[in-house]
Formats: C-alpha cells, structure tokens, sequence
C-alpha cells in the first residue's frame, strides 16, 4: 500500500513535459536571411508573432514589403506594465491571393526612451498610427516627418496610456479666447 502512494506522489509532483515550438515560416525565412528576430507563437488566429530588436525593424520591414507584405493593417503600442517595457506592434499582410498571409512584428522597447524607426516610409499608413503611439505612449518614431500631438493638447505633460501615469487635477486652456 505504501509503494501505491509513493507511486502516485512521485506522479503528481513530476515535473511536466515542455513542447518544443516550431518557429512559423516567416520566422524561418528571416532567420535563414540572418536577422535576430524570435518567434514569440501565434494568436488565437493563427497569425505568427515575431519579436524584432528596433535596430533591425526596417530591414525585416524592408524584406517583408519585398515579399509582397505591402498592407499595414494596424500599428499600435501597448504598456506592458509599470516599470516594464513599451511594445510598439505592426500588423502587416501579404495580400497576394494564392498566399494571403499575415504576421506580427513586436518591438520591445525600454520604458526611459522607446526609440524606435518610423516605417512611414515604408507603409505610409503609419502616419497617424505611429503618431497616435506617440502620443499616448510617448514611443519616438525617428525618422517619421511630422511626429507632432494628435489627440492632447500640445502642452500635455506625460503619456495618458502609460499604465504608470498620474492625471493632473486639473488641465488649464492657454490662450482658449
């Protein structure tokens, strides 16, 4: 009776087994073209989400639009958490229609100055995207030609979707007559 119970201990205390995940085929093709990106899985969807240093964002982005990538669905940025990074995310697809494809790029960014390459140049539909990133998160999209204010006034101090911002008690109009 005790080898029973020492046998089903040892079961439920084992330590489980970990899967090994295969990289998505863009992931693959990137990394045989020698770019350091990482394959992070893929979403409920099944589109692939890969994980880009900004200092390779417009070479991948640049092979990518070559490989027929020309859509940039969405470009956004998200706070990850206080004292954590920022993630600028670009949803591009390839619209070719034997292959309609999509993929994820992510971009990790320090918290204390998240620069990163605009792609306006690529995909001008990052415009006010990246502007509206900019923002609300206070991500630097370099190179982008007119990373102005869109949704606060000018003079706003700090980054309102910051999960780490404090709302002033009040917000006083300049020059409102």
């Amino acid at each position: 009776m005790v080898d029973e119970t020492e046998a089903k201990a040892s079961q439920e205390t084992a330590p489980e087994a970990t899967s090994i995940v295969e990289a998505g085929p863009v992931t693959k093709e990137l990394l045989t073209k020698n770019y350091a990106v990482e394959f992070e899985g893929t979403d409920h969807l099944g589109v692939e989400i890969i994980k880009v240093k900004a200092a390779d964002l417009l070479p991948v982005a640049n092979t990518l639009y070559n490989q027929g990538y020309v859509y940039l669905r969405c470009q956004c940025a998200y706070d990850v958490g206080p004292g954590d990074d920022l993630v600028s995310v670009y949803h591009i697809m390839n619209l070719n229609p034997t292959d309609l494809r999509e993929v994820r790029l992510k971009v990790y960014l320090p918290r204390d100055n998240p620069r990163v390459p605009s792609v306006y140049w690529i995909w001008r539909t990052a415009d006010w995207q990246e502007r509206e990133s900019f923002d609300m998160y206070g991500v630097i999209y370099e190179g982008h030609p007119n990373l102005i204010r869109i949704l606060m006034p000018e003079d706003w101090v700090g980054y309102p979707m910051r999960k780490d911002y404090i709302t002033p008690d009040f917000y006083e109009l300049q020059d409102a007559y």
